[in-house]
């Protein structure tokens, strides 16, 4: 008779999740692992390289594997979107500072008195669409440009580069990262096995963790995040001369985040934060605004550079190659109906106009399929174009007809060309005319899947980014890197991210390995990359440094880049009860709105409240329904009633002590003081956050405490509040 403890035939208990990998693949009983092939049987020697043209060229049609691989991964879910399922999005329009004649022939680039409509959703990758705005994910920023010369879609992210080099490898990365197959859970997050087990096996995803576990993955709000075109293209000016670009967004109120236990507890309180900030400075006239910016690089000086242009895990730093701003996106008008509009619309990164082309970016290439293949289904067929959000502004002429939603009632007897029937219209236009022109690249090389030699270095950028940051936003990302991991439950997982983490930056992997109970103590000699063509080399596909360290580019942190000087649309909080003093609030309210804020009034109760002086006041948020984490600061007023009601209310008492764990800004008045005295808040000397003075017209109370919220955070309280970041000198 069997030992309870004996396994049933095919089942394996926790323990063997910690085998060796090369176990895993092994079948005991043949000796044999199970062989990769297509669906049709034939086997496949490479999985990690599209098919091109020589190492750095274009993908090739031809690739069978890689066209079978992503059109079934397109086709996996209906119908909301595969990835950025969960998008909010609105109106708005284009207009260039100058003419752009020099670089490009685009017509929407040349003219600073033409506006161009454009139509923007931004979006969470990983999540369904009724997961939470907060998750710690990538934010998708895709932008359509109605110009009149056609479409133009950027369709990018709000981190400039990506998990992966080769499209090839998408449809694992997301296999990976959505919710385990078995289960169903977790919705919306990384911190889990599987996504983690593809991470420690890819280490070309190094950059990109660093910048999923910064403060970049939880914004504070869409209209406080940067946006990426993610690959280089080309622009080409009336010459046919071309350069590369880099695309970028900056936002104009600057670059904001949100701590991770507030992104928790946000979650609870209002899953659609984001979605409800963006619709509401719209509706409010905080229209939110970018400016367009390039980094163009010449021709001659593509391989000038210790990385690929090529490779979508690298960036352009911008010590190196400065971002010239161009023009202004303004966003002025919501969706009026959110499923015909934000949710039918359809972003194609192969929507593009005459002055501006592709490159042989191999995740780029991929994706010029991909996103046709993908509306396919989604939309229901070819004729996505003509949903009303999707149409072109530009006239539309072709020969095209007939299939599922088919809107268009074409009247011509002739649907061919060339002919003479319809007068030979449509006819084909010359670039001349506005017909578009590919950028005449010179290829010679040999086809094969494989990709250039400054790919293998995946570690050198991922230094680059940790290196920028400073010691808070470091502290940020270890604390990241110990939440992510500590749900992974596979020993090994863990193992392989230290030693990936020892490659980038030494003091980080110590510090994520003591919070993780574990050393940091690598086999040096395993291989970092165990995924390898077949019939490869294994010891070519190992990553390897490019041997010119970058310098530290301040541009790639936040708190660098933070502007600190607007408190425009922040949403300051006016924690109050019966009581107050209507005279000191009525300063109060005058102070933050003639600076932009947006100010909200918090009390115990919905419907009014009284001040001391007999006026009623209207409560916009009750104490059950709001929390400190829904705003960027909070101000109490003075009044000896309202501030003895507030202190016997446990919900008042956590909503101070809540924000001074986010490190906000708070003001009070001097009467009001004793609140902070309740809420255990006493040794607050030198905390430039908390501002406490007199409402008088020399008492500094407001101006002191606009400057503080302008500041965004009291950074300084973290090393009391963590003592489990706390570095070692």
């Amino acid at each position: 008779m069997k030992k309870q403890t004996d396994k049933a035939p095919g089942k394996r208990d926790r323990g063997d999740a910690n085998e060796k990998l090369d176990d895993l693949l092994l079948n005991k009983e043949t000796g044999l692992g199970e062989g990769l092939t297509t669906n049709q049987g034939t086997g496949i020697n490479d999985n990690q390289n599209t098919l091109k043209a020589g190492t750095r060229g274009p993908s090739l049609l031809e690739d069978f594997i890689f066209r079978e691989k992503i059109t079934h991964f397109d086709h996996e879910r209906i119908p909301e979107r595969v990835v950025h399922a969960r998008g909010a999005a609105a109106h708005g329009v284009f207009r260039v500072y100058e003419p752009m004649t020099a670089f490009t022939k685009a017509n929407f680039l040349q003219d600073p008195n033409r506006e161009t409509p454009v139509f923007v959703r931004f979006s969470t990758v990983a999540g369904s669409r009724g997961s939470s705005d907060l998750a710690r994910d990538v934010r998708g920023f895709a932008v359509k440009f109605y110009t009149d010369e056609g479409i133009f879609d950027l369709v990018g992210n709000n981190i400039p580069v990506f998990f992966i080099q080769d499209a090839i490898k998408f449809p694992d990365l997301i296999h990976a990262v959505k919710p385990e197959p078995h289960n169903e859970i977790p919705q919306a997050a990384s911190a889990h096995d599987t996504f983690w087990d593809f991470i420690s096996l890819m280490p070309e995803s190094a950059h990109m963790i660093m910048w999923v576990m910064s403060d970049r993955a939880i914004p504070r709000s869409l209209r406080m995040m940067e946006g990426f075109g993610v690959h280089t293209f080309r622009l080409v000016n009336a010459d046919g001369a071309s350069r590369f670009v880099k695309f970028h967004w900056k936002p104009l109120l600057g670059m904001h985040s949100v701590l991770w236990d507030e992104a928790q507890i946000i979650s609870g309180k209002d899953p659609d934060f984001h979605r409800r900030d963006l619709y509401e400075s719209i509706e409010g006239g905080d229209f939110p605004e970018w400016e367009l910016g390039v980094q163009i690089v010449e021709e001659r000086d593509e391989d000038s550079f210790p990385f690929d242009l090529l490779d979508p895990t690298k960036l352009i730093p911008e010590n190196i190659v400065p971002v010239r701003r161009i023009g202004r996106l303004t966003l002025n008008r919501n969706p009026d109906n959110f499923f015909a509009e934000t949710e039918q619309v359809a972003f194609h990164p192969g929507h593009i106009v005459p002055g501006i082309d592709f490159t042989n970016d191999p995740l780029l290439q991929g994706r010029l399929f991909s996103y046709t293949d993908t509306q396919l289904i989604r939309l229901g067929g070819p004729n996505f174009h003509e949903i009303p959000i999707n149409r072109p502004t530009a006239p539309v002429h072709n020969n095209q007809r007939d299939g599922y939603m088919r809107q268009t009632i074409n009247k011509s007897r002739a649907a061919y060309e060339p002919n003479s029937l319809g007068g030979g219209c449509p006819f084909q236009m010359t670039a001349q005319q506005g017909g578009f022109a590919s950028f005449a690249e010179h290829i010679g090389d040999s086809k094969g899947r494989a990709r250039g030699e400054k790919f293998f270095d995946h570690f050198s950028q991922a230094t680059l980014f940790y290196a920028s940051q400073t010691e808070i936003e470091k502290d940020h990302i270890v604390s990241a890197l110990r939440f992510e991991l500590g749900k992974v439950e596979v020993g090994d997982v863990r193992q392989r991210m230290l030693r990936i983490l020892n490659e980038i930056d030494q003091s980080l992997a110590e510090r994520v390995a003591t919070g993780l109970g574990l050393s940091a103590s690598v086999d040096s000699s395993v291989p970092l990359n165990k995924s390898i063509p077949a019939d490869g080399d294994p010891a070519a596909f190992q990553p390897r440094a490019s041997g010119t360290p970058l310098e530290p580019s301040p541009e790639l942190s936040i708190l660098r880049s933070t502007r600190a000087d607007t408190i425009k649309t922040r949403r300051v909080a006016v924690l109050t009860a019966d009581g107050f003093d209507g005279d000191e609030l009525n300063q109060a309210l005058e102070a933050l709105t003639s600076q932009g804020a947006q100010v909200k009034i918090v009390a115990p109760r919905l419907g009014y409240i009284q001040s001391r002086q007999g006026n009623d006041l209207k409560v916009h948020f009750s104490l059950l329904t709001a929390s400190s984490v829904l705003f960027d600061a909070v101000y109490v007023p003075g009044g000896e009633k309202n501030i003895s009601t507030l202190s016997n209310e446990p919900a008042a008492i956590e909503f101070i002590r809540e924000a001074y764990r986010h490190c906000k800004a708070i003001g009070v008045s001097q009467q009001a003081r004793d609140l902070l005295k309740s809420a255990n808040l006493t040794n607050t000397e030198g905390d430039e956050g908390i501002v406490i003075g007199s409402s008088a017209p020399d008492g500094k109370l407001f101006t002191n405490f606009i400057a503080a919220v302008a500041r965004h955070r009291n950074w300084t309280r973290e090393s009391l509040l963590r003592p489990d970041l706390r570095r070692k000198n």
